[in-house]
């Protein structure tokens, strides 16, 4: 299966460091070899880089690692195929535009039956059942709210009622951020962890790699990281249970 990767923060955050970790799994340390995507929000707009080739071995990601873009809302992910093949159409994120805002998902999982889910507004580009998945949730939004949401914390809790529903066609953990608020839905596999003052230092399990967060950060920042396995070997991770969902804002579980 893929592996997903997301982070929300109180201030312009870069991910570099988390994100080498997940690259290494993408053809290196893990079989997640078909593609990789990033998505990070800046303002209201969004800019993402993907690739089909190999996260580990792929120029774009030693770009991004190079270039430490600051955002407070971000979501990664490293593609395994099961369902489409490998190419750039089928790679995560997707992104939907809805009442004015970029909606970015990315799926961890396999789901069974998904071609008869009914498709209204929005359809794939692709042949993946995550972006299929994709589609019928932004569908479904579209019939809830044919007019712009009051709040958004309660667009994001109907995501996670429709996200509940997926997940009864198979295995489905999710990452879904509108640049303001991040959802972490879980199926199965799925862990986050807040970093906050006192910071310390933190090591990568994938990589010889370790940073000194109190170095990088004030008092006042928060940061959370979502990733489906634990990034770091000497930091407490909460693992998120079956059918669970969290709601992150500005690095804070709302």
């Amino acid at each position: 299966m893929c592996e997903l990767l997301g982070m929300s923060a109180n201030v312009p955050t870069d991910i570099v460091f988390s994100f080498t970790g997940l690259v290494e799994r993408g053809g290196n340390t893990g079989p997640h070899r078909d593609g990789w995507g990033i998505t990070f929000y800046e303002g209201k707009g969004c800019r993402t880089f993907k690739d089909p080739d190999p996260s580990c071995h792929s120029e774009i990601a030693k770009l991004v690692m190079s270039y430490p873009i600051k955002s407070c809302a971000v979501i990664s992910h490293i593609r395994q195929a099961n369902r489409g093949g490998i190419a750039l159409e089928n790679t995560h994120p997707f992104i939907r535009e809805f009442w004015g805002r970029n909606i970015t998902f990315a799926h961890n999982g396999q789901l069974s039956n998904y071609k008869e889910l009914e498709l209204n507004d929005f359809h794939p580009i692709g042949k993946t059942d995550s972006e299929i998945a994709f589609c019928w949730i932004m569908g479904k939004l579209r019939e809830k709210y044919p007019e712009r949401p009051k709040s958004w914390p309660a667009v994001f809790r109907y995501i996670a009622r429709l996200c509940k529903q997926l997940n009864k066609l198979g295995v489905f953990n999710a990452l879904i951020s509108d640049g303001v608020y991040l959802l972490a839905f879980c199926s199965n596999n799925l862990h986050w962890i807040t970093r906050r003052a006192p910071f310390g230092e933190a090591n990568l399990i994938d990589k010889e790699m370790s940073v000194n967060f109190s170095e990088v950060t004030t008092d006042k920042d928060v940061v959370t990281v979502i990733a489906t396995r634990p990034l770091t070997d000497n930091e407490q991770w909460t693992q998120l249970q079956a059918n669970e969902w969290k709601l992150f804002k500005l690095g804070e579980v709302i």
